[in-house]
């Protein structure tokens, strides 16, 4: 029997909870104390339970135990210790129960609720693969603690614990190696050794530290697994300890940390996305795409096919030919893309040729240890929560024996995959709702920066028949995205801002690694933000091209686009974020323009995803035919709308937070920020706070990354940091 198979079937959890709370001047039980979001003993059940199932977990309750049998509830097998005789007393009351099993044991204090499981596992693991009898948990600190002290022999093996209550102790120097609470002992040598302990001190307690000595003289093997983590060692035995253990848990939930991906599947508000090597592996590709093809044989759309599309990030091409092997081995036709290119393209290829879904494998803007999955509807949308809900709960169900694949070399000469270059038909399509005339007329040069994504190719065609001059910078592809994040951001486009300048370009044009979203440079160099983006092209649609309709924005998005609507009669309707909220709405209430303040928008008319390439032409377009710069542009609208500052700041973020975050801003009643008033909340997706003047904060978690955004937007740009300075002092407790 192997290690992990010995710690599923021979083990059993002991945990002792029969403390009074007397000597920790805190009312009894003191396991039932509340720290952070639960009771002390619940953390500790937690742990309990990644070792063993309810019925193998033993509560050793005191006279007053009943409060925590309460609590926890009929699951567990309760214990009683009738008398407070000590540690060793509390174990030797299981004996009835376990003094026949033949098996290890797991102790754990109900009143040490801080172990991290990962170093308990390291316990339990230890304990086998070192064969022990007993194995502790240690730690070795700077200074000395009311804990049991490990004693070792010149060969470093252990031979004692002295207890703090036992005199004199011994004369040893920090660092100090302590037994910080937890066990992993033989029940078969236990419990003879428990019969055998001796009252040692003035309670006339018997204490389980003392087995350490018993066995030892027995010849058995004492061994023990260290922390390194300090605050693994601490105990609730006073109210101060108590204290110091809520900022412990405060720091674990706000401390950010590399992510570690379980073995699950995760769709956000922007698809499936994961750190590769982490979550993003060819075996969750697999089950993934065999649960999408599931999807597709129910609905008996096999005909239909799927289109399947990737960008330039590290394993999109692998990934895209692993996931047409799934799907030509469930009798699905593969239209699989012969190269990397923009998510617009794959949008427009699946509604125009009705597949029955459209995949590109892409993290978007994520930084370059990313990648993920788009997986769109027939029309083009995107799938809606529920159905992504569907769908990952039966890929998380599925095995690696439950995927059916065929070799791509075998699916290719079936013509069950068929390589389809749809390049040309999305550039016709896109320059058919472009003013090419226009823009020829115009002569314009314009400095273009893909950021070593896609977009070069598709943008290029479409300006270059335009007759427009072209500079491009970052074309290759480069995986790494020159060691930033592919997002369109003043920060990342400093080169493209000093091209546009040095130049004397009439403007500055950059998109995403997969060229759905845009930002553009002015004439003066100038980064222009995306919200103003949404507000010029709106009114250059209603204005200039006469078209009527309202505006669909998401809840991050400028709340001057609302003050532009009405000015031009119509109406702005705010939707939670992602974009498939936006196309649903522009579809409802037939909008035409929707967009969001990351950079993503599209039209009326157009495809139901956002597009890079086509925003980016219709900015061409539009100053093509206005003859007019940016500058100008922004100036005519900002008479309109005057103007409100956005301030945004991305704080890591862990998966305890967004539990923790939003229930505190929900639970907290709040009247001002700042001094300034509050006239209306929503918690509809984050928590908005609405102010005068069409000023507000958000607070929300990204869909696509593990960080908390925050977004102000208010008349000054000291007024939206002191928002947005508030909204990050309620994190802090």
């Amino acid at each position: 029997m192997n290690v992990m198979d010995k710690q599923r079937h021979a083990l059993k959890v002991i945990i002792l909870a029969a403390g009074s709370g007397t000597r920790a001047e805190v009312p009894f039980p003191k396991v039932l104390q509340p720290l952070g979001e639960r009771k002390i003993i619940d953390y500790v059940v937690n742990n309990a339970r990644r070792f063993a199932q309810p019925e193998d977990i033993y509560v050793v309750i005191g006279p007053e135990g009943q409060q925590v049998q309460a609590h926890l509830g009929g699951r567990f097998n309760y214990v009683l210790q009738p008398q407070p005789l000590g540690t060793g007393h509390a174990v030797q009351c299981t004996a009835p129960f376990l003094a026949d099993f033949d098996g290890d044991l797991l102790i754990l204090y109900g009143d040490t609720p801080l172990f991290r499981p990962s170093p308990l596992r390291g316990l339990v693991s230890r304990h086998y693969l070192k064969e022990a009898s007993l194995t502790l948990f240690t730690a070795v600190l700077a200074t000395p603690l009311p804990y049991g002290q490990i004693i070792r022999n010149l060969a470093g093996e252990i031979i004692d614990i002295i207890e703090e209550a036992d005199s004199p102790p011994p004369a040893t120097h920090a660092p100090y190696e302590f037994n910080i609470g937890a066990y992993v002992v033989q029940a078969a040598v236990l419990y003879p050794a428990l019969a055998q302990l001796q009252p040692n001190n003035a309670r006339g307690e018997y204490q389980l530290t003392n087995c350490v000595r018993l066995l030892v003289q027995s010849g058995l093997r004492v061994a023990n697994y260290q922390s390194y983590a300090a605050e693994d060692a601490l105990g609730i035995n006073t109210p101060k300890d108590l204290q110091e253990a809520e900022f412990t848990l405060q720091k674990r939930l706000f401390r950010p940390r590399r992510v570690d991906e379980e073995n699950s599947i995760r769709f956000g508000t922007g698809g499936w996305r994961a750190v590769i090597g982490e979550g993003f592996t060819m075996g969750h590709v697999r089950r993934l795409c065999q649960a999408l093809a599931h999807a597709v044989v129910r609905q008996n759309k096999e005909r239909q096919g799927v289109v399947i599309g990737y960008d330039r990030r590290f394993l999109s091409d692998r990934a895209a030919e692993t996931a047409a092997e799934v799907f030509a081995g469930n009798n699905i036709t593969v239209f699989l893309v012969p190269e990397d290119v923009p998510t617009p393209l794959v949008t427009y290829m699946t509604a125009d040729l009705h597949a029955a879904f459209g995949l590109i494998f892409t993290a978007s803007h994520n930084p370059p240890e990313w990648n993920g999955l788009k997986v769109f509807h027939s029309d083009g949308s995107l799938l809606q929560t529920a159905e992504t809900d569907r769908i990952e709960a039966e890929a998380n169900q599925l095995t690696a024996d439950n995927v059916v694949r065929i070799a791509l070399e075998v699916a290719r000469a079936a013509h069950v995959v068929r390589e389809t270059d749809y390049t040309n038909q999305y550039v016709d399509a896109v320059e058919s709702l472009i003013d090419m005339a226009a823009i020829r007329q115009a002569g314009l040069r314009i400095a273009i920066d893909p950021m070593y994504g896609v977009g070069q190719v598709t943008l290029g065609m479409i300006l270059t028949e335009a007759r427009c001059r072209l500079t491009m910078i970052h074309t290759h592809r480069n995986p790494l995205f020159g060691g930033r994040s592919p997002a369109p951001n003043v920060e990342a486009l400093r080169q493209l801002i000093t091209t546009v300048r040095d130049g004397r370009f009439h403007l500055g044009l950059a998109m995403d690694g997969d060229a759905d979203r845009i930002a553009i440079v002015d004439e003066q160099g100038q980064y222009v933000h995306i919200n103003d983006i949404l507000l010029l092209l709106y009114y250059y649609l209603v204005v200039h091209k006469g078209q009527r309709g309202g505006v669909v924005r998401n809840l991050a998005t400028t709340h001057m686009l609302d003050r532009l609507a009405a000015h031009l009669g119509e109406t702005a309707y705010e939707v939670p974020v992602g974009f498939k909220h936006i196309t649903a709405a522009m579809q409802q209430h037939d909008a035409v323009l929707g967009g969001e303040s990351s950079g993503g928008l599209t039209i009326r008319g157009h495809i139901q995803g956002k597009d890079g390439i086509f925003a980016s032409a219709l900015v061409v377009e539009m100053v093509a035919r206005t003859g007019k710069t940016i500058g100008e542009l922004l100036a005519a609208v900002y008479a309109i709308t005057g103007q409100l500052v956005t301030v945004e700041e991305a704080v890591p973020a862990t998966a305890a937070m967004k539990v923790v975050v939003p229930r505190r801003l929900q639970e907290t009643a709040v009247s001002h920020i700042a001094s300034y008033p509050i006239i209306a909340t929503s918690h509809y997706d984050g928590t908005k706070f609405l102010l005068e003047n069409d000023n507000w904060l958000l607070l929300r978690f990204s869909g696509t990354e593990p960080v908390l955004r925050i977004f102000a937007e208010a008349d000054s740009v000291a007024k939206a940091a002191e928002l947005v300075a508030w909204g990050k002092g309620q994190l802090v407790v």
